[in-house]
This record gives structure tokens, C-alpha cells and sequence, in this order.
């Protein structure tokens, strides 16, 4: 039995792709007040749109959606976000799903990194 080989994408195809998702966020964006359904239709169609063309969709904008229940996030309306030690804690407020993201806070910087900006202040200072 021969295997059927994948088709290779068209570049035009690719950026169609990426331009189409972008645009799902967008209207998502618009429509999430008003009408929350029909922008997680949006998330869920951007989702297949990504798979069916192999696009990446950028990683601030997958933060965005809710993976459970494909919810668009806004802060405060459809998510709450809390931050803990060393992540930060994004729930969904439709269906509870917790997602962390790393979070690294430097109160205060070591003497390595106060030397490295000590060193680029003084390249970028005007010669005399």
C-alpha cells in the first residue's frame, strides 16, 4: 500500500492562511462583548484555519484563547489573571481551566547585569 505524500503548501497559501487567522482575532476582539458565541466560533475557526495550514499562530495571540473551551480571554471579563511565584496564573472564568506562564521579576539586578548596562551606556555615549 503506498503512502500518500503531504502536499507542500504555496507560499501565497501560507501568508492567505496567517492574514485569515489574524483577522479571527480581530473580529473576536470586536464581537466578544456583544456577542461571546460567535467569537469563540471565531477562536475555534482560527484553530482549524492554523492545523489545516500549518501556521503558527503568534504566541501573544495564543495566550488568548482558552484551550478547554475556546473562549476568547479578555483581562477581568472572560479571564482572571494572578500572579504567584515565578508564573503567572490565567483562569478562564467560563470553565475554570488554569493555565501558567513563566514570569521571572528582578527587583533587584546583579552586579553582571549593572556592569553590562554600565558598558552599552558608555559605547552609545557620543565621542568627543
Amino acid at each position: 500500500m503506498k503512502r500518500s505524500r503531504r502536499r507542500t503548501l504555496k507560499r501565497w497559501e501560507h501568508d492567505m492562511a496567517y492574514q485569515r487567522i489574524l483577522r479571527l482575532f480581530e473580529l473576536a476582539d470586536d464581537h466578544y462583548q456583544t456577542h461571546p458565541e460567535r467569537s469563540k466560533e471565531y477562536m475555534k475557526l482560527a484553530g482549524k484555519i492554523a492545523m489545516r495550514y500549518r501556521v503558527k499562530i503568534p504566541r501573544k495571540l495564543k495566550m488568548r484563547v482558552c484551550k478547554k473551551c475556546n473562549t476568547y480571554l479578555v483581562p477581568s471579563v472572560t479571564m482572571r489573571a494572578r500572579i504567584r511565584d515565578g508564573y503567572v496564573l490565567y483562569t478562564c472564568l467560563e470553565c475554570g481551566r488554569e493555565k501558567r506562564y513563566p514570569y521571572k521579576q528582578t527587583l533587584n539586578p546583579t552586579p553582571q547585569q549593572i556592569c553590562n548596562k554600565k558598558a552599552i551606556n558608555r559605547y552609545m555615549q557620543p565621542q568627543k
